[in-house]
This record gives structure tokens, C-alpha cells and sequence, in this order.
């Protein structure tokens, strides 16, 4: 009989900045790619926190970075959003550009938790501002909770299966989840890869 091990030499991974992301964790390349491209910042400097829910206005933050932070001016219908906060630029840009709507008619609700169809429907129309193909399509059908899935976001989740951005887990796709640092990191990181290139 023949016996192979493997050993896996972690001086030659890339070393991460954060003590909260360590080689084999299923975000590490993710994470680091996020951090080294400045989309995500840690939330100190010595962690990511891949666990802590994102925030609509952390969102927001991350595509205004990836769109390079361009200058902005003028204002929102949103009262929730003062003009001295650390998204109120990326906020504004990003209503400016049809990226995101409020949750009500005068409200964005920056701290509440972005859930993984929000994040959906906002990523499907950056694409658009983008002038990215957003024609792909998947039928949602064969997850067990597709009838979840709230009708704004019906046709960016189809987008973002058939893109390989948004996965289900044990055949959901669980739509009104909240979505996780390490997993907005992971999907960017995607949409930078399947989606941008």
C-alpha cells in the first residue's frame, strides 16, 4: 500500500494583518483582499471581525472605495443621515447613482443589517451604473426558500446565483439573512473576479 501526506507550509501564505483571520479560514483570501485593496477597513487595527453583520452604511463605504470615492455634492432626501458621518459621502453617491433607495421616503437606515437580498439588490445596480452585463439569469426555484425572497430582489438574486456571487447553504438560499464582513468580503471578492474582469 502507499501512504501520501501533505504538509502545508504557511510561511509561504500571504500573512494577514488581522488576528481574527487566520490561514484556512474559508474568507482568509477574501478578507486580505478586501484590507489590501482598501474596500474594507478592520474594525481596529488588528481585526476584521468576519463575524460582525455589515451595516447598510458600511456597504454603501465599500462600493463608494471601489469606485475610487469620487467627490460628491448636494444632498438626500434621508434625515438619518447627517452630513459629518463617515458615510454620508458614500450614501449620498451612491442614491445619486440609483445604487441604493432609503427604506422609507426620508429614512436609509445606516446602521440597520444588510440581509443577503439587500445585498443582492444593491450589488445588481452598481453593475448597472456600471454598465456591467447584468442579462444573466438563474431560476431560483430549486432552493427550498426561494418563496422568501422579497420582490425587489427577485431579479438581482437570480443575477447573483447565476454569477456564482450568492451560494445557498444546504439548498437555501436564506434571502432575509443577514450578511456577515466575511461574507461581503467573499462576494466582492467574486464580483471583482466573475463579474468585473
Amino acid at each position: 500500500s502507499l501512504t501520501v501526506s501533505f504538509s502545508l507550509d504557511m510561511s509561504t501564505l500571504p500573512k494577514s494583518p488581522f488576528t481574527d483571520v487566520v490561514a484556512g479560514s474559508w474568507y482568509f483570501d477574501a478578507a486580505l483582499y478586501a484590507s489590501s485593496h482598501n474596500l474594507m477597513l478592520g474594525t481596529s487595527p488588528t481585526e476584521f471581525s468576519p463575524n460582525i453583520t455589515m451595516t447598510r452604511g458600511m456597504l454603501v463605504t465599500v462600493l463608494y472605495r471601489m469606485n475610487r470615492s469620487p467627490s460628491v455634492s448636494g444632498k438626500t432626501p434621508f434625515t438619518d443621515v447627517r452630513t459629518d458621518e463617515w458615510y454620508s459621502a458614500a450614501v449620498l453617491w451612491a442614491y445619486q447613482n440609483g445604487i441604493v433607495t432609503g427604506t422609507g421616503s426620508t429614512s436609509f437606515s445606516p446602521d440597520a443589517k444588510v440581509t443577503r437580498e439587500q445585498l443582492a439588490a444593491i450589488l445588481y445596480r452598481y453593475a448597472q451604473y456600471k454598465k456591467l452585463d447584468t442579462d444573466a439569469g438563474a431560476k431560483l426555484d430549486s432552493f427550498s426558500d426561494a418563496g422568501n425572497v422579497s420582490g425587489y430582489a427577485s431579479e438581482a438574486l437570480s443575477w447573483a446565483v447565476s454569477e456564482g456571487l450568492i451560494n445557498g447553504a444546504s439548498g437555501r438560499l436564506m434571502p432575509k439573512g443577514d450578511a456577515t464582513r466575511a461574507q461581503v468580503a467573499a462576494i466582492l471578492h467574486r464580483f471583482v473576479e466573475n463579474v468585473m474582469d
